[in-house]
């Protein structure tokens, strides 16, 4: 009896002491540190948007707005568009076709020398967003190497003809490159040859602060449209800037201010008439001066 009260005793015993040792030990209430999974190369954070690689127009605070010009260069009009643009000091951005490239690069050399955004339009203005990706980067690297030869510099946006080009292909082309795609907001259809008084209208009635606006330095209605045009822009108060330049003005578009709620007045309570004894009688009031 003895011999086993001694051996109860001295398991309690134990029992206890390895309880104090665990509580006493850090490490072994210690919470397990969660794996950590970084983001694959390229991914943004959660938080962070994707930066923007495809453009219409852009939010401003000013009123700079982009003209550009494409499926050149002419070799008649375009000299006379450059001629327009100098004469009023302002600055456009030339899509160009990479033939055309190829057989005016003074043209291009000298848009390029006075200030104006050369991009790359194609090589044969095809719709690119029908053709297999090693038939567009043919398109868009002769094009790239025919500006490059005619200017020392490679360009850094593009436009796909007939703004024809699908989501994935923007992705893979603004990461092969570099470019950004650019698009247009008005669009005052004159390769439809409407008159050059209709395409001034149609270029000043929609255009707004930061959008890009698209014409061809091909058609000669165009360029006749081009002085009233210049004209009744800068009496709007805009400015011209390159498509470039435009997207470095971009400011973020504040958030749309919530209404202002008018509080509803509270309605008096209406007066409880006081009340009448059941039959006291009921006094009628006398109008004044009889």
């Amino acid at each position: 009896m003895r011999l086993t009260r001694s051996i109860l005793v001295t398991a309690i015993c134990l029992a206890l002491v390895r309880c104090s040792l665990a509580q006493s030990d850090p490490t072994s209430a210690a919470p397990t540190s969660p794996t950590i999974h970084p983001l694959p190369s390229g991914t943004p954070a959660a938080g962070h948007a994707a930066p923007r690689i495809s453009f219409s127009s852009v939010h401003v605070d000013g009123h700079q707005i982009a003209m550009t010009f494409d499926d050149g260069p002419s070799e008649k009009l375009t000299p006379k568009l450059l001629d327009l643009l100098a004469a009023r000091h302002i600055k456009a951005t030339f899509f160009v076709i990479g033939q055309n490239v190829a057989e005016h690069p003074e043209i291009v050399r000298r848009a390029f020398r006075e200030g104006h955004e050369i991009g790359n339009h194609s090589w044969s203005h095809p719709n690119l967003g029908k053709m297999s990706d090693e038939a567009v980067r043919r398109e868009l690297r002769k094009t790239d190497d025919a500006i490059y030869a005619a200017i020392g510099q490679h360009p850094k946006i593009m436009r796909p003809p007939y703004g024809s080009l699908t989501a994935r292909q923007r992705q893979w082309i603004h990461k092969e490159f570099g470019y950004r795609i650019i698009l247009w907001e008005v669009d005052p259809l004159d390769w439809k040859r409407p008159g050059p008084s209709v395409v001034e209208s149609r270029i000043v009635k929609n255009a707004r602060a930061g959008d890009i606006i698209l014409a061809h330095d091909i058609h000669p209605g165009t360029i006749a449209a081009m002085p009233d045009t210049f004209t009744a822009l800068a009496a709007k108060g805009f400015t011209f800037e390159t498509v470039s330049d435009l997207i470095t003005m971009a400011t973020p578009v504040p958030p749309k201010a919530l209404p202002v709620s008018t509080p509803v007045p509270q309605s008096s309570p209406t007066a409880t008439a006081p009340a009448v004894a059941p039959g006291a009688p009921v006094s009628t009031p006398v109008p004044p001066n009889g």
